[in-house]
């Protein structure tokens, strides 16, 4: 039997650095995605405040098994 894989975009962030931010995101999503397969970071970026950074962001295309009803 073929699997189904859906994929979909999620942005995470941290106050401390992109790979904090990318790895929240990833263990948010699993606590209601099933069987994630594959994170891929496509973007990354900050957030700044009067001249200092105060989040680092992530966004990652994470897939999952997908299992129609």
């Amino acid at each position: 039997m073929s699997s189904i894989y859906k994929v979909i975009e999620i942005i995470g962030s941290s106050e401390k650095s992109w790979e904090d931010a990318a790895k929240k995101a990833v263990e948010l999503s699993a606590q209601s995605l099933e069987d994630l397969r594959v994170a891929e970071v496509k973007d990354l970026d900050m957030r700044i405040e009067k001249g200092k950074v105060v989040e680092y962001r992530a966004k990652l295309r994470v897939s999952f098994k997908y299992n129609p009803k």
